[in-house]
């Protein structure tokens, strides 16, 4: 596998001008963050060889490569998800190539369905832990040249970031949660069971995305920093009939609030 990285990250190399040392993935119906980043430069997913290619609405499938914030950044207008038939490799090739495009950190964001009683639709969460649900991308023969066989994951989500957002958050009188997101394979949203389920475990908000994305990030050594916008409820008595157009619909409303958040982090980390 790291020779087919290698490759499509000295393909990359040739299209851009710009270093990144942020990576970022913008997750379902937050792709409009995308649009705060300057001097762009843009490769379509499909124009890179050994990428998938979005499939769900809302995910635009984009590489972006600009300047947010005071740093230079790669952003994934849309992500890749296990319920469209990519197996683990696949969903996380993107973050294995940004790595060896040089980036230090990354930053993954995700429209979820609230499980914490005190959440509302809009409420912002920065992922402190996460319950994997979805198979563990790094099953398979280890290849030393990506990282250890056995990653360390007692602190996934990087706490100095997290501190970060809460101090950025603070300034702007932003009111964010922090909280357990948990990660399924969709495609469905839960039942009223699952829900219950899924917060008696140890869960605040729940997703069918981005935790293999941050297994991936770990075992390459990268920071990482999470967050989440929750877009539907799942408790008890507050549970209504969900879309993925209510989903993408709610996630823009909050996205403006996640932009300063993630603008404002890059302008302060180094």
């Amino acid at each position: 596998m790291y020779e087919k990285i290698k490759k499509t990250a000295d393909f990359i190399k040739t299209k851009i001008s710009l270093q990144p040392e942020t990576g970022i993935i913008l997750g379902t119906g937050l792709g409009g963050l995308a649009t705060k980043i300057t001097e762009r430069e843009t490769l379509e997913y499909a124009d890179i060889p050994g990428f998938p290619v979005s499939t769900v609405k809302g995910h635009e499938g984009r590489l972006i490569f600009g300047k947010l914030g005071a740093g230079n950044v790669v952003a994934m207008q849309g992500r890749f998800h296990y319920y469209e038939g990519y197996n683990m490799e696949q969903i996380t090739f993107p973050v294995r190539v940004m790595k060896e495009l040089g980036i230090k950190r990354l930053f993954v964001s995700n429209a979820s369905g609230g499980l914490n009683p005190s959440y509302e639709i809009g409420t912002l969460m920065v992922i402190s832990d996460h319950i994997n649900l979805l198979p563990n991308p790094l099953i398979g023969r280890n290849d030393d040249r990506l990282g250890v066989r056995f990653p360390d994951m007692s602190h996934p989500y990087d706490l100095g970031l997290i501190d970060l957002a809460f101090d950025v958050a603070k300034q702007h009188s932003i009111d964010i949660a922090k909280g357990v997101y948990v990660a399924t394979t969709g495609p469905t949203f839960e039942t009223p069971a699952e829900y219950r389920y899924f917060r008696l475990i140890g869960g605040d908000a729940i997703g069918m995305s981005t935790v293999s994305e941050v297994i991936v990030a770990r075992h390459a050594g990268l920071p990482v920093f999470g967050i989440s916008i929750v877009t539907d409820i799942g408790v008890e008595g507050k549970i209504v009939e969900v879309s993925h157009e209510d989903v993408q619909r709610e996630g823009a409303k909050a996205e403006i609030k996640m932009t300063t958040i993630i603008s404002g982090m890059l302008e302060r980390v180094r």
